[in-house]
């Protein structure tokens, strides 16, 4: 039964996109190096909690196939900024990550502030 559970996160890992854009950050590239953990020893590695492991299975399987964006799909495809899956995608890329990281830190924290959530004693001031 282990040697099924291994070959079927195997597949699941072959089928799992990497975004390259998002170095030491892709969920792929984590999901291949923690089932590369979980079974060292390939099909004779033995589970020590079954369920779990079927459980972890079909969650992944559900997220890879876009299980929830069919079952309750968006009526737009919007988001509150109004950018894009492309420019999503641009922005959260590890290049532009660092670039942001480059910024003069004032700029940047001037940016957070504008953009952070109020506390409940600001609510009260305004």
């Amino acid at each position: 039964m282990a040697a099924s559970r291994y070959r079927r996160f195997l597949k699941l890992c072959e089928e799992w996109p990497v975004d390259e854009t998002k170095r030491g950050r892709d969920l792929g590239a984590y999901l291949r190096q923690r089932v590369a953990q979980a079974f060292r020893e390939g099909e004779n590695t033995q589970v020590a909690e079954p369920e779990a492991c079927d459980q972890m299975y079909e969650s992944l399987a559900r997220l890879h196939s876009n299980y929830y964006k069919h079952k309750y799909p968006r009526p737009r495809d919007t988001s509150f900024s109004g950018l894009s899956l492309e420019e999503y995608k641009l922005i959260l890329s590890t290049d532009t990550l660092e670039d942001i990281k480059e910024m003069d830190k004032s700029t940047w924290k001037k940016l957070q502030e504008k953009f952070a959530p109020k506390g409940p004693e600001e609510d009260h001031k305004a």
